[in-house]
C-alpha cells in the first residue's frame, strides 16, 4: 500500500507532530515554568537580602568603629553624624537578614 498524502501519513501514526496538539503543549510548559521558576527564585532572592545585609553591616561597622576609637577627640558634629549612620546602617543590614530568613523559610 502507497500512502500518497500528508494526511494518510498521519493517519497511519508515521509522523509524531501530527499527535502532539501544540496547545496541550504550551499550557505543559506554562505549568513546568509557574512550579519551576518560583522555586529556583526563591533562593536566589534570599541570597540577594543575605548579601545586602552583610554590605550595609559592613557600612555601619566603618563609623561604629570611628565612634568608638576616637570617641574622646571627637566633636559633637561629628557624633551627630556619624552614629545614626551606624544605627541606620546597622538597623537596614539587620532587617535584611531577618527578610533573607523569611524568605527561605516560605
Amino acid at each position: 500500500m502507497i500512502v500518497q498524502s500528508a494526511a494518510a501519513w498521519y493517519k497511519f501514526g508515521f509522523c509524531y507532530d501530527g499527535f502532539v496538539p501544540q496547545k496541550d503543549l504550551a499550557r505543559q510548559a506554562g505549568k513546568f515554568v509557574k512550579h519551576v521558576v518560583p522555586a529556583a527564585v526563591r533562593p536566589v532572592h534570599s541570597l540577594w537580602h543575605e548579601i545586602l545585609g552583610f554590605i550595609f553591616l559592613g557600612f555601619a561597622a566603618v563609623p561604629a568603629w570611628h565612634v568608638i576609637r576616637h570617641r574622646e577627640s571627637m566633636g559633637a558634629l561629628e557624633l551627630i553624624l556619624e552614629v545614626p549612620l551606624a544605627v541606620l546602617a546597622a538597623g537596614y543590614g539587620i532587617s535584611s537578614f531577618l527578610k533573607a530568613r523569611r524568605i527561605s523559610r516560605s
